[in-house]
């Protein structure tokens, strides 16, 4: 199974907003989410600096196309980008993959 890792910021005074958003995430972005192979999801929080890692049963490409073509991402960014600050990957239009430096198995 892939692994992905995605890094952000949260705005300054934001983190309680992003927190309830996420505690209140829409049923149809967690079936997008499933339907893409997405499993393991968890993002956590120092500061303003949040730091998310899932793994893919279909593979990182595979959840990407299906993140990238699906309104609902889009909708789910608008809605999030007065809160947060995302580096978005031109090519895929998602979070830059995080480069893995260790893995102790």
């Amino acid at each position: 199974m892939e692994k992905y890792a995605w890094k952000a910021t949260i705005k300054e005074g934001r983190l309680d907003e992003y927190i309830r958003r996420h505690d209140n995430i829409w049923p149809e972005m967690k079936a997008l989410l499933k339907s893409a192979g997405i499993c393991n999801y968890t993002i956590w929080n120092t500061g303003n600096e949040l730091f998310g890692y899932y793994e893919c049963e279909h593979g990182v490409e595979y959840a990407a196309k299906v993140q990238a073509e699906s309104p609902i991402v889009d909708k789910w960014n608008e809605f999030m980008k007065d809160i947060m600050i995302m580096e978005m990957d031109p090519v895929t239009g998602a979070q830059p993959l995080l480069k893995k430096v260790f893995t102790l198995d």
